[in-house]
Order: C-alpha cells, then sequence, then structure tokens
C-alpha cells in the first residue's frame, strides 16, 4: 500500500504568504501605472504636446487657405482632443463656394481638411467688368481681366439671369475637355428662340445652339470638328437633331446675296 505524504500547515504558510506577497506586488504595480498614466494624461492635456501642429488643407483652387481655416477656427493653440470634426465640416460648408467639406484627424496632432469647391464655369461681363459664376448660378465679386483663367469661357450679353442659371448648369455637366474649348459665349436670343446662343471657340470655329440640352449636343462637337478639313473654318449649327457646317466664305457670300436682294 503507497504511503501518502502529509504536508504540515506549518510548511505551506511561507509558499502562502509569498504567493500572496506576489499578488499584493503585482496590484501595486497595476495601480502605480494607471496612477502614472493618468497623471501623464492630465500634463499632456494641460501642455503643448496636446495642441495641433500641422494644419492641412487640401482641393482648394479658388477660395484661399486662410479663408478655410478662418471658418474652422483651427490654429497652433487648439487642442487636438478638443477639434469636432463635425462642427468644423458644417462651419466651412457655409462658404459660399464649397460644396463638401471633410474633416480628419492624425494623430498625434494633424488635422486634414480637404474641400471641394463649387465649379467654376465661366465669367460674365457685365457693364464691362468680369464676375466670376459658379455652377449654381451665383456670381462672385468683380476680378481683374488680367487674372481670368483662360480654360472657362466669358459669358456676354446676358440680361435675364433665368437664362444665365440656365447655361450656368449645363456648362458644369460639359466634359472638362469641351469647356476648355469655348472661348466666349454670347446669348443672342430671338423671337423664335430665346435660348439662343453663339458660342466663339478656340479653334477658329464658331457654333450656334439652344442653352436648352447644350451638354448633350456639345458633347459631340470634337468628333463633328474632326470630320472637317482642319485648313477650314466656318460655323456649326448644333441642335438635337444633329449638326451643319458652313464655312466663314460660303456664310460670307450668302450675306452679300441677301444684302443685294434687300437692296
Amino acid at each position: 500500500m503507497v504511503q501518502k505524504r502529509v504536508v504540515s500547515i506549518e510548511e505551506r504558510i511561507p509558499k502562502l504568504k509569498q504567493e500572496r506577497r506576489k499578488k499584493a506586488n503585482k496590484k501595486l504595480i497595476f495601480y502605480m501605472l494607471i496612477f502614472f498614466l493618468l497623471i501623464f494624461i492630465v500634463v499632456y492635456m494641460q501642455s503643448p504636446m496636446s495642441y495641433v501642429k500641422h494644419i492641412s488643407v487640401s482641393g482648394l483652387h479658388w477660395v484661399k487657405n486662410e479663408e478655410i481655416l478662418n471658418r474652422s477656427k483651427i490654429d497652433e493653440s487648439t487642442n487636438f482632443w478638443g477639434v469636432q470634426s463635425k462642427e468644423i465640416e458644417q462651419a466651412i460648408i457655409s462658404h459660399p463656394q464649397i460644396k463638401a467639406v471633410d474633416v480628419s484627424k492624425s494623430f498625434p496632432n494633424t488635422i486634414s481638411i480637404n474641400v471641394k469647391e463649387l465649379k467654376h464655369i465661366g465669367y460674365v461681363e457685365l457693364d464691362s467688368k468680369l464676375h466670376p459664376i459658379l455652377e449654381n448660378g451665383e456670381l462672385l465679386d468683380e476680378v481683374n481681366w488680367t487674372s481670368v483663367d483662360g480654360e472657362v469661357p466669358i459669358l456676354s450679353g446676358f440680361k435675364d439671369n433665368h437664362y444665365l442659371q440656365e447655361l450656368s448648369d449645363e456648362l458644369a455637366k460639359l466634359s472638362s475637355y469641351v469647356s476648355v474649348l469655348i472661348s466666349e459665349i454670347y446669348w443672342i436670343p430671338s423671337d423664335a428662340n430665346p435660348y439662343k446662343i453663339k458660342l466663339y471657340m478656340t479653334d477658329g470655329h464658331e457654333v450656334e445652339s439652344s442653352i436648352r440640352n447644350l451638354s448633350s449636343t456639345l458633347n459631340s462637337y470634337p468628333s463633328i470638328v474632326s470630320q472637317l478639313d482642319p485648313k477650314e473654318e466656318g460655323v456649326i449649327k448644333i441642335d438635337e437633331s444633329g449638326a451643319v457646317f458652313t464655312p466663314y466664305q460660303v456664310e460670307a457670300k450668302e450675306e452679300d446675296i441677301i444684302e443685294k436682294n434687300e437692296e
């Protein structure tokens, strides 16, 4: 018969004390770590270490960087953890030229502001002054002729905001490739068609069309021009039914005939 070894209570007490001491030390270390962590957090939150150090603004073309920063109310004395992204987005989106905005935070101290501006579709000439016009039809403050961006057209002759608004909507839908081909747009309404416009293109052609559905009809312009003699310029009449090209020489002869008949 196997005899079992009996461990006396006197032998077990030192081991129990040692285990309890280890547990107590672990708890003490844990509480000390928590204590020092809380102290660090308090010191960090109150020190310049928690301030915003970098503010990145992207997506701007027309709006100045300072305007966005002023609306965000963020500077290098702003506490990083106190930045409320949604509140800043609401403040920036109220800018008349901003379409969308996204504010994000990157640890330890960077704020990124990405904005999307309303598309600038041209300049409206009013009383010999130029006003940038946005895709929503809103006119901005006057700019100098020397600061004109050649990638968008100048709109002239518009005396009715209704037609100007509709043209803005159509120009905003145009492909960027076609947009840069337009130099000037004149509103030339007639009794039969109050939406009639004439466009002067950068390649030397003129286009007669209508404000209505201009984006869908004018997007075919590159295809139409590719079928013409590159040495011959003229007037292209484009509507939903198709396009008709009349060389300048032929048009001049037709005008001479009309004038002689009137005489």
